[in-house]
């Protein structure tokens, strides 16, 4: 039973943004089901709370949901408050929130027509909101020399490229798609982030890692799904489920010598 209590969860708090989002939402089922008590954060309040309600009545957790802008530095002190007071101390933080901007015609231009408004709004969330969220509760777990900190990032960060040719007839959501620069340079500045946060909170015992996951399915139309998978060593994309693995590990106390690094989940791509 040594190793097998290394991975166990149970009763710890557990903070979730992006939560209602493709991989938010297995993250906090993940969490939940590992018995975590998990604060659901994302915009829609009515989302949150439905999905709040569902994990209690599926895993018979305690569990909130709050509505919470993480770029707003107000919106996130509120809401580590509320979280506190409902669940108590946080423990663990999946901090995953991230924008396509309030217009995916504007989000998916070509870098030579990319509007400067919605590059600053990505990198207000993406990375700006990384920060004010690991800030706000990090400090608070520094204090307590104790917590995990999960940061989302991407392959396409600070270790490869995206492949402009796999875009060739690639279609999400019925609109013509790419990796905007934007994405990549949020991404990357994830990664930095995590480094920085992984070194300076290490003498308080709160551990900074990020998770890089390769492309995942959800829709993308078959060229896409042709094009990216033949860039894979596995040949396929990954599916949501997939990226559930690597988050278990790096909350529980299975990796408490690992901080600083950066997992990727994603078939092999980048060993290519």
């Amino acid at each position: 039973m040594k190793y097998k209590k290394i991975f166990d969860l149970k009763n710890r708090v557990a903070v979730i943004t992006g939560a209602t989002g493709m991989l938010g939402k297995e993250f906090s089922l993940a969490l939940a089901e590992y018995g975590c008590k998990v604060a659901i954060i994302d915009l829609d309040l009515k989302k949150v709370t439905s999905f709040s309600d569902r994990l209690t009545k599926k895993f018979g957790v305690k569990s909130v949901g709050i509505n919470c802008d993480v770029s707003n530095t107000k919106d996130v002190k509120n809401m580590v408050k509320s979280v506190e007071e409902y669940l108590g101390p946080i423990d663990i933080l999946l901090n995953n929130a991230a924008s396509k901007s309030n217009s995916l015609d504007e989000y998916f231009k070509s870098l030579e027509n990319y509007n400067i408004d919605t590059w600053k709004e990505v990198i207000d969330v993406n990375l700006t909101g990384m920060y004010i969220v690991a800030k706000e509760i990090g400090s608070k777990m520094a204090k307590r020399k104790s917590g995990s900190i999960i940061q989302t990032a991407s392959i396409y960060s600070s270790m490869m490229a995206s492949d402009q040719r796999i875009y060739k007839g690639s279609r999400y959501l019925g609109k013509e798609i790419n990796t905007p620069a934007v994405y990549a340079a949020s991404k990357a500045g994830v990664v930095g982030l995590s480094l920085h946060l992984a070194s300076y909170w290490a003498k308080n015992k709160v551990r900074v890692n990020t998770l890089s996951p390769g492309g995942v399915f959800s829709g993308q139309n078959s060229a896409f799904v042709k094009n990216y998978s033949a860039r894979v060593p596995m040949n396929r994309m990954a599916d949501k489920e997939e990226m559930v693995g690597a988050v278990l590990y790096l909350a529980s106390d299975a990796s408490s010598y690992v901080t600083g690094q950066n997992i990727f989940v994603d078939g092999g791509l980048s060993g290519w």
